[in-house]
């Protein structure tokens, strides 16, 4: 195991535990303010926990209990962060060669690991000019270089491509992808298709806590937390079981196909549906689909060629005709039906 945590941050109501294992990478999910950037904090040593232990490769970072703390710069981590920090005085390629060269590597040692690390990431003609000469896209390449360049045991990437424009956050997902692999990272992302493309397991955060995890694709295919349903694209109910179904705290019942006959009634669980097997009907529909909610619409959202329509509890994707023939609006009033095989429950 390259990373175990454990952890306690009082004032911001934060209390995780994390393994990330050798050669992984961990995508940490979860809503604003849900505590994802304070693990990395405390990781990379940036903040200091109440209580807990970590230990990185067999060493021990922090423990709180028996007094230990290791100082950032020893920790064998590097922190990429939004905004890429790097030092306005010099060139591209010293600033790559600066974690190096702080680990006691000569001049020009050091140099040509950056050159290499410069070449990796596609900015190798970048490494004369200074930051105030690269664009963010540029700019957020060379510093992925320099947090590679020392060889850090643990990469922790702080939604590093948040604040790049549009166009160029296909490209940058190449090279984290390219320079990703087999490497040990934990990266915090709002994107799912960096959750896809860039990690082998995801963690989803809620309130501070650790609410799911899994492989990715287990996770984004059966999400059992909110945030998982959301960024998956589904919709999830979380109630108990009850008679085949899934009872919500509002008492909507939903009926589907349980992973696990044995379940009595009364079990956490979640009914999880793709919102593209809803049927939405202004009139109450007839025949057989047993899962019929009356629900009004809160908003439209335009998705390539269909529109998602939201309510309070469940989303239906339907086509643009649809939406005219129905003459769907905020504040209609409707009826959303979906097959009960089309619903998989799950445990919570």
């Amino acid at each position: 195991m390259t990373l175990r945590l454990t952890a306690t941050v009082a004032e911001r109501d934060v209390d995780v535990s994390l393994d990330v294992e050798d050669g992984r990478t961990v995508a940490l999910l979860g809503p604003n303010g849900s505590g994802k950037s304070t693990v990395l904090s405390v990781v990379a040593g940036i903040l200091r926990p109440d209580a807990g232990r970590a230990t990185l490769a067999g060493t021990t970072l922090f423990d709180v209990a028996a007094g230990t703390w290791v100082p950032p710069h020893e920790r064998g981590t590097s922190l990429l962060a939004q905004d890429p920090l790097l030092f306005p005085h010099l060139d591209a390629l010293d600033n790559v060669a600066f974690g190096p060269r702080s680990a006691g590597a000569r001049r020009g040692a050091a140099r040509e690991t950056a050159r290499t690390w410069l070449e990796r990431v596609d900015a190798a003609e970048l490494a004369d000019r200074r930051p105030s000469e690269l664009s963010g896209g540029q700019a957020q390449r060379v510093a992925i270089a320099r947090a590679l360049a020392p060889d850090p045991r643990l990469l922790l990437l702080d939604e590093p491509m948040a604040a790049l424009d549009i166009t160029v956050v296909p490209a940058m997902r190449q090279v984290l992808r390219t320079v990703l692999r087999g490497r040990s990272a934990v990266i915090v992302t709002h994107d799912v298709l960096d959750a896809l493309l860039l990690a082998d397991h995801v963690v989803v955060m809620e309130a501070g806590r650790v609410v799911e995890q899994g492989p990715t694709k287990d996770v984004l295919a059966r999400p059992r937390s909110t945030f998982g349903a959301g960024i998956a694209g589904l919709n999830l109910a979380r109630g108990t079981t009850d008679g085949g179904g899934v009872r919500t705290a509002g008492g909507l019942l939903v009926a589907g196909i349980h992973d696990d006959e044995t379940v009595p009634d009364g079990v956490a669980a979640v009914a999880v549906f793709s919102p593209g097997a809803v049927g939405v009907h202004r009139e109450r529909p007839g025949g057989s689909p047993r899962n019929v909610f009356a629900a009004t619409v809160r908003e439209l959202e335009p998705r390539g060629s269909q529109v998602r329509i939201r309510t309070d509890e469940v989303a239906a994707d339907v086509t643009a005709p649809v939406v005219a023939e129905l003459d769907l609006a905020p504040g209609a009033e409707v009826f959303l039906a979906v097959k009960a095989s089309e619903v998989a429950i799950y445990r919570a």
